[in-house]
């Protein structure tokens, strides 16, 4: 095995510790370790020629997330702010001690880090395509039960913030998803705001 697929194998490993379960048609998964497929996926949908370092964080982009929960953090935008920078640090933390262990040197660990806590977003094209992905995995695989769930206001709120992230490379690949009428009809209005 190489030592990208060492490391691959320490996540996957990892993630399925996960005691949340994710069901996706049907089947019932480990969350964090199917969110970390598929960011993954997305990651190569949208950057075919995706370097180690790139694929690293994708895999490992919310590792053990499910140590750190939200409710240990106060209530309120400043309490999300701090769990949501804390956690980052904890994954790339993670990550890093794990690619380690499979022979990566500091540079690369770094470099992972970078991208897992997500500097220079806007700027480096290694965040920015994370940044399109965990968006593309959210509409795909979230957004649909998630807008169910909560007033219309909010969704567009939330929806307009996630494109904001994106950029029109990302964006495009939003446009092509399935949609219900009414999940479409959020993400035009939030498209509007923009």
């Amino acid at each position: 095995m190489t030592k990208l697929e060492q490391a691959f194998q320490l996540f996957d490993a990892y993630n399925q510790q996960d005691s949340h379960t994710f069901i996706w048609q049907g089947v019932s998964f480990r969350q964090e370790y199917f969110m970390a497929l598929r960011l993954y996926e997305w990651v190569l949908k949208l950057n075919p020629e995706a370097n180690d370092e790139l694929l690293l964080a994708s895999r490992s982009q919310h590792i053990g997330r499910w140590e750190i929960p939200r409710n240990t953090y106060p209530a309120g935008k400043a309490g999300y702010l701090t769990w949501r920078k804390e956690l980052g640090k904890f994954h790339a933390k993670t990550a890093g001690n794990l690619m380690a262990q499979v022979g990566y040197d500091t540079a690369q660990i770094a470099r992972v880090g970078q991208i897992i806590t997500k500097q220079k977003i806007k700027q480096d094209t290694d965040v920015q395509t994370i940044e399109n992905a965990l968006c593309l995995v959210f509409l795909q695989f979230q957004y649909e039960d998630f807008h169910t769930k909560h007033e219309p206001e909010k969704v567009i709120e939330i929806l307009k913030k996630s494109l904001l992230k994106m950029d029109a490379h990302g964006h495009s690949f939003a446009l092509q998803l399935d949609y219900s009428a009414k999940g479409l009809g959020y993400i035009q209005e939030a498209l509007k705001l923009l």
